[in-house]
């Protein structure tokens, strides 16, 4: 569980969507998710690609977190393959497409469809119009507020065209 002090509505649109934020903000987007069991894939695959010190600089970055059930979705042997040293350079290309510049909270989101550019360079589509979706993943739990960002948690790993 992350170290969240307070729950402080759900979601409307969504109604399974839960949506959190601290009053104090501790940590960044890379120790909120090492805090958080459910995230020890995305962890390893941030350290793998190199990504942990962008992830921990000043952002403001939204993040669209993947589950561990979310990586264990992928066909056999996906993860493996991506984390190998060789294949940094995907890794990289997969991990910065669920990342967005900026802070974008659910309450900007609710009721629209947009498209935003990720920091790896292409359009993510998200549709907050009967709950929210990005691509094709769902948001599971949204505004989880760290002290460079957000992170939206999302049940499937999400991938560039």
């Amino acid at each position: 569980m992350t170290p969240l002090t307070r729950i402080l509505s759900t979601i409307a649109v969504a109604g399974t969507v839960s949506v959190s934020s601290s009053t104090a903000f501790a940590k960044d987007i890379v120790d909120t998710a090492v805090a958080n069991d459910r995230f020890s894939t995305l962890v390893a695959a941030v350290k793998a690609a190199g990504l942990v010190d962008t992830l921990k600089g000043d952002g403001p970055f939204t993040v669209f977190a993947p589950t561990n059930e979310a990586f264990a979705k992928l066909p056999a042997g996906t993860v493996d393959h991506l984390l190998k040293a060789e294949n940094r350079d995907q890794l990289v290309a997969v991990l910065t497409y669920h990342v967005i510049p900026g802070k974008v909270m659910s309450s900007e989101l609710a009721g629209k469809q947009i498209t935003a550019t990720t920091v790896q360079g292409s359009a993510v589509e998200i549709d907050a119009t009967n709950g929210v979706m990005v691509d094709n993943a769902n948001v599971v739990s949204a505004d989880i507020v760290t002290d460079n960002g957000v992170i939206h948690v999302i049940d499937t790993v999400i991938l560039p065209n």
